[in-house]
């Protein structure tokens, strides 16, 4: 991947969509969290990437680093009745990323995607570019664009 990018960067080269790259040396634990501080940039603009499992099938979940998933009211925004956490490998496989470094761009399968409605606050956000240690800084707009997103209050 290196020189070539990652899927996810790669989709916004392709698309000509106006972003900035932003490498870190990611630390343990709380990937968001760890990249927010190595960064300089508020929790509330930097957005971790959630794979679900919403009524059997897998969702994909973009809320702030600051906050938390609202599983019920993910379902509710996607249409669904019942949301868990996905199972790590699952996540991997459907992604092509792994943990921690999961992006909701360039995903080998196109899923039912949420993005937190605070994201519309700001003029760019952060999220994962598809490995960890690496964000990539864009307009909501676009990301919303880009993954089919619906917008909706899905973190708490």
């Amino acid at each position: 991947m290196a020189g070539r990018g990652t899927p996810a960067t790669q989709r916004l080269e392709r698309d000509g969509v106006a972003h900035v790259l932003h490498a870190y040396e990611p630390g343990a634990g709380s990937y968001g969290a760890a990249g927010a501080a190595a960064l300089q940039v508020e929790p509330e603009r930097m957005f971790k990437t959630l794979l679900v499992d919403l009524d059997g099938r897998l969702a994909c979940a973009v809320v702030p680093v600051s906050g938390s998933l609202d599983l019920k009211a993910l379902a509710a925004v996607l249409g669904g009745k019942r949301a868990a956490m996905a199972e790590p490998a699952a996540a991997e496989r459907s992604s092509g990323y792994v943990v921690g470094g999961i992006s909701p761009l360039g995903q080998r399968t196109l899923l039912p995607t949420a993005v937190d409605e605070t994201a519309e606050l700001f003029d760019t956000v952060l999220v994962s570019a598809g490995r960890r240690g690496l964000s990539v800084e864009l307009a909501p707009t676009d990301l919303v664009r880009l993954t089919g997103a619906v917008v909706g209050r899905i973190a708490r």
